[in-house]
């Protein structure tokens, strides 16, 4: 049987970086514009771009298995390349878009495409891993936060010109993104050969492991933090309080920092799937103190409201560093390394669910309820980080003795930081 080489790939890992910095720096050139682009440039009401974003938001849902299948049968580089090119074309697409019905269908596209390079290029990341999986995929992290700072940043520059060439260089640099990581892929990593498939596989095994399918569920529950930061915040801190409105901006910038800054160093600690379930209820403790303090901001003095928003977003940034690093411990850990495109494609849809989600839960609910809303969402992170030692535990009892997974194959030492189970 082919085994994955315990070896660090340092080329190969250093091209993957790239490669995804890259394509990120194009993702925030053009998701920090790209509503301005449809509703001012293209003309279409915002309630139509968000009609259209839900419906393809959800039909992407479905190219998740079946192209991790691809990835685990004929070999995850072929495939994700082969999604770059299919993004970067749909991308393109959006400069000739004219009507509501043209918007639909290629974002739709570019969803399925989408989803479909998260399962290929989740497998292509598992065999790129090396010794040291969970450091290479803090490394990754920290790298891909970077980018979308760097593009971000980048877009600012277009909205302020806000004209329509502007709209169009940022759309067609982020399809040219697609088509940079591509080949710096093609040129720097290895085609990996498809591992051997035991006679149990199935094309839906991964639906049938109940650990893997339960971890899934709570990981996109805890994915609504994310949107926290990015949709809930700055909305509270507009309507509630009295801060200046460049507070939203800092605080977004703050997530990012602190994100970048942490991700390798802590991130690097959690290698195991014990010490994921670990990190996870971290992440939920470090969420129930971030909430309610965001919902102080609307009591304090306005001068005020800056430096407290600050504060929580800082433990809510460790929070979400400490919660991502589970997710790779435990999204990759479990699953069989025959199929970790299958696996990366349910965890991807999941997640991916849950971002549709949360928009509607978080200004819906959460938002509606005021300071109990808050509360109730700190709750509900600890909560769901509580589960996440007995479900980490129960994964590992069904993977005892069976051979495939980063936990059966690999046995670190455990963190200091994580040894002690509260």
């Amino acid at each position: 049987m082919q085994r994955v080489s315990s070896e660090p790939a340092s080329g190969p890992q250093r091209a993957l970086i790239t490669a995804s910095f890259v394509s990120r720096v194009g993702n925030g050139l053009f998701n920090a514009a790209s509503i301005l682009y449809f509703t001012l440039v293209v003309h279409l009401p915002a309630t139509q771009v968000g009609a259209g974003l839900t419906i393809a938001g959800l039909s992407g849902l479905a190219a998740g298995i079946p192209a991790g299948n691809l990835a685990d049968r004929y070999g995850p580089r072929a495939i994700w390349l082969m999604t770059l090119v299919l993004q970067a074309a749909t991308m393109a697409a959006f400069v000739f878009i004219d009507s509501w019905l043209a918007f639909t269908l290629v974002a739709t596209l570019d969803r399925l495409a989408a989803t479909a390079s998260g399962a290929a290029g989740g497998a292509l990341i598992a065999r790129v891993g090396g010794e040291r999986p969970a450091a290479f995929r803090a490394r990754l992290r920290t790298f891909v936060n970077l980018g979308v700072v760097v593009g971000t940043l980048g877009a600012a520059f277009a909205i302020q010109i806000n004209t329509r060439p502007a709209y169009t260089g940022l759309i067609l640099a982020n399809a040219a993104s697609f088509a940079c990581a591509g080949l710096i892929v093609f040129l720097g990593v290895p085609n990996y050969r498809p591992l051997p498939r035991p006679k149990e596989h199935r094309q839906w095994s991964v639906l049938a492991d109940r650990p893997y399918v339960s971890f899934v569920a709570l990981y996109s529950a805890m994915g609504l933090q994310y949107q926290i930061v990015s949709l809930l915040l700055p909305i509270w801190l507009t309507a509630h309080t009295g801060a200046p409105r460049w507070a939203v901006a800092a605080v977004y910038a703050i997530n990012s920092g602190v994100c970048v800054l942490l991700q390798s160093r802590l991130g690097s600690k959690v290698e195991t799937p014990r010490q994921g379930g670990r990190a996870f209820r971290l992440a939920g403790l470090l969420f129930l103190v971030s909430c309610p303090l965001m919902a102080l901001t609307a009591d304090v003095p306005a001068w005020a409201a800056p430096a407290l928003a600050a504060l929580a977003v800082c433990i809510h940034s460790v929070g979400e560093v400490w919660e991502s690093s589970a997710g790779f411990a435990l999204g990759f850990g479990l699953a069989p390394e025959h199929a970790q495109g299958q696996y990366q494609g349910l965890f991807g849809i999941g997640f991916d669910a849950g971002q549709a989600l949360a928009p509607v839960i978080l200004t819906g609910a959460a938002l509606a309820l005021g300071h109990v809303g808050w509360l109730l969402l700190g709750a509900l992170f600890a909560g769901l980080g509580a589960a996440g030692p007995p479900v980490a535990a129960w994964a590992e009892r069904t993977r005892r003795g069976k051979p495939g997974t980063e936990a059966a194959q690999r046995r670190q030492g455990e963190s200091p930081l994580l040894e002690a189970d509260c």
